[in-house]
């Protein structure tokens, strides 16, 4: 992920990261990702479950709109 986002312009991008897992939080890698990236706006991420279903990321996104 780190050598993507400073590979990839995120200009104009609005980026709200998230994860799945089972056992550690997603910490401060919203905000690593951000500092790499340089550009972009970052917005705070969430951490799902590691048995977070379809439906519950996708009304996560689409409470978002």
């Amino acid at each position: 992920m780190d050598t993507f986002v400073e590979s990839y312009s995120f200009d104009g991008i609005t980026m709200i990261p998230f994860c799945t897992s089972s056992s550690s939080g997603i910490g401060r890698s919203g905000q690593n990702l951000a500092d790499n990236a340089g550009s972009g706006t970052w917005l705070e991420g969430k951490r799902f479950g590691g048995g977070a279903s379809e439906d519950e990321i996708r009304s996560w996104i689409d409470g978002m709109q």
